[in-house]
């Protein structure tokens, strides 16, 4: 059972897909505090101008919890940004096959920004051929703070595989993990470089960047082996 725990991203770039094509259980960690600057309402794609960001609007005073954010709809950012991403891949290989889904996906109006998050994981998923695996920290109901409440959760789910980022080597205990039987996976992406428009290849965006570029193929390519 391989297990993977993730906070979850607005169009999320392609090394997040490939920690969910690698799991079996796919954990959205949707009860922490919303960090403002990070990757729950936002993301980047590449304009013949240079990268440019696609953001949601939120309302979020104070520290609250991602699945308590709520999306502020007084400006137009749906219009923008599906402007902002028919101006940036209409010359691309696959705009016919990516972009009419795009604007079915902004055609909603969840009141929640974690709505944005999954129902998008959801749709990418789908459309790169991968079955649906994701569940809510929230519906654990694991306890804990840290290595604590992550060990809770593959102690929950029985993995037996825990698949995490070089950022966690800040606080994560891998002797911990080992104790309860668990193997501690560190993910270090290996980003697939592709053809893009323009000069030099930039990496790590929005994984629609890729489903442009290469379409059907996008799993096989961003996918690296374990």
């Amino acid at each position: 059972m391989k297990v993977v725990v993730l906070q979850p991203s607005f169009l999320p770039w392609q090394g997040h897909l490939d920690q969910y094509a690698w799991c079996d259980r796919f954990v959205l960690y949707d009860d922490v505090q919303f960090d403002k600057h990070g990757w729950r309402n936002r993301n980047r794609i590449l304009t013949p101008q240079g990268v440019a960001w696609l953001s949601i609007p939120v309302r979020a005073k104070g520290a609250p919890l991602i699945r308590d954010v709520e999306v502020d709809y007084a400006q137009p950012w749906r219009r923008k940004h599906l402007e902002s991403l028919r101006q940036a891949y209409s010359k691309a290989p696959f705009f016919d096959w990516l972009y009419p889904e795009l604007q079915a996906y902004y055609a909603h109006e969840w009141s929640r920004l974690l709505d944005w998050d999954v129902e998008g994981l959801k749709w990418l998923t789908q459309r790169l051929g991968m079955p649906w695996k994701g569940l809510y920290s929230s519906d654990l109901g694991v306890p804990g703070q840290k290595t604590e409440r992550l060990i809770g959760i593959c102690q929950k789910l029985a993995a037996t595989e825990y698949l995490t980022g070089d950022a966690a080597r800040d606080y994560l205990d891998e002797s911990q993990f080992e104790g309860i039987g668990v193997k501690v996976r560190w993910h270090g992406y290996q980003h697939p470089v592709y053809a893009q428009r323009g000069g030099e290849f930039v990496s790590h965006l929005s994984i629609v960047d890729l489903m442009f570029q290469v379409g059907p193929d996008s799993l096989k390519t961003l996918q690296r082996s374990f």
